[in-house]
């Protein structure tokens, strides 16, 4: 059965506070959600990045349905992956074209990530169930986004729903990130883990200074200290210190890619909604998981992604954690079942697919955009 419709609906939920990282802050929560019908009526959802930039989440909308839908309208529903690697062929130059790498890569992730989603609610299984027949549906979370200077209460909050690992926002100001490192350090209790992400702030000399000074606290890793595209040198230099271990995979695209960063990561992160869907990604988290590194999809952003995430996990297997902002937005929580997060583990539904039917209501007075394309009006 051929793809016929394509709906793309954009919203922005705002923020009770900014989301700071080292690099910019979040003002509102974007999120890109799109649902694909196929001719026999089956449908699937998936998302598309839109953090950065400010006005993304429009730009991605538009993106896929003015110059990709025409390439997607009318193609095989049945085998995502290699629909997806099609696409990636026929939209090389366009990307080339406008420089626009990024874009397109998460357009086609959300295209994938629907795909699946699709094809596992025709074959009646949970998605993690449709690429491993042997995965669990529950998976182990950490709390994520949490800002420094207001991170014990935000421990204190994670743990009381059960959670025992905690990754800290750093890159802000060194002195006042490691006394604080220092004391969340001493008051971990047994079990817990602190994690760190720097959100690519430093050199590599500045990145050096901050692993000589926090070696002894018991770091679980340190994410993202530079940035993603630094050299070789620079990740060999600072993976040779050995402590915090170096984690890191959000702004890195293709299975190869992240062979090579292997080399250097003990914890590898790539993102569902920024490249490769579930197609790109589990063949990733498949090859992490068998050369001895630890799989952890990144994720930050609305419901659909998550799920999604939450699925490869439990497909991948291994000692990965599932990546749980702990800011609010609705984009996100309205969309997950209730008691989905219990006892620090994510349970997935039973319910074929990504598990979503629908859209919550509450989310219409978020929308700011819907568009939708059908075969033979392009």
């Amino acid at each position: 059965m051929t793809i016929e419709h394509i709906q793309v609906r954009v919203f922005r939920a705002p923020t009770p506070r900014p989301v700071a990282t080292s690099f910019g802050v979040m003002r509102d929560r974007p999120a890109v959600f799109v649902r694909l019908t196929a001719a026999d009526g089956a449908f699937g959802w998936g998302e598309v990045f839109a953090n950065w930039p400010a006005a993304g989440a429009e730009h991605r909308a538009q993106l896929l349905i003015q110059d990709i839908a025409p390439l997607v309208l009318g193609q095989p529903s049945n085998d995502p992956a290699t629909l997806w690697h099609d696409l990636t062929r026929k939209t090389h130059i366009r990307a080339l074209q406008c420089g626009e790498w990024g874009p397109f890569a998460q357009v086609l992730a959300g295209l994938d990530t629907a795909c699946h989603d699709l094809a596992a609610r025709r074959a009646g299984l949970p998605l993690a169930k449709a690429l491993n027949p042997k995965a669990a549906l529950s998976v182990p979370v950490y709390a994520s986004g949490i800002k420094i200077t207001e991170a014990e209460g935000e421990i204190a909050a994670a743990r009381a729903q059960g959670i025992t690992a905690f990754k800290v926002k750093v890159g802000f100001d060194m002195a006042s990130d490691l006394a604080t490192l220092e004391k969340l350090s001493a008051g971990l209790q047994d079990n817990e883990r602190l994690f760190t992400d720097a959100n690519q702030a430093w050199d590599a000399p500045t990145a050096q200074q901050f692993m000589q000074a926090t070696k002894n606290l018991d770091i679980g890793w340190l994410e993202e200290p530079i940035a993603a595209d630094a050299p070789a040198t620079d990740w060999a230099r600072l993976a040779a210190l050995g402590q915090p271990p170096l984690a890191g995979g959000e702004n890195i695209t293709g299975v190869e890619n992240f062979e090579k960063a292997g080399k250097h990561l003990g914890y590898i992160q790539p993102d569902v909604a920024k490249w490769g869907g579930v197609t790109g990604c589990f063949e990733a988290a498949q090859a992490i998981t068998q050369a001895g590194r630890t799989y952890c999809p990144h994720f930050l952003g609305g419901g659909l992604g998550l799920l999604a995430s939450a699925h490869l996990l439990a497909a991948a297997g291994g000692a990965g954690l599932l990546e749980l902002d702990i800011n609010a937005n609705p984009l996100r929580d309205d969309l997950l079942p209730q008691g989905t997060l219990r006892d620090g583990a994510f349970h997935l539904s039973k319910a074929p697919g990504l598990g979503l039917e629908t859209l919550s209501e509450s989310l219409s007075e978020f929308e700011t955009l819907a568009l939708e394309a059908h075969a033979g009006t392009l």
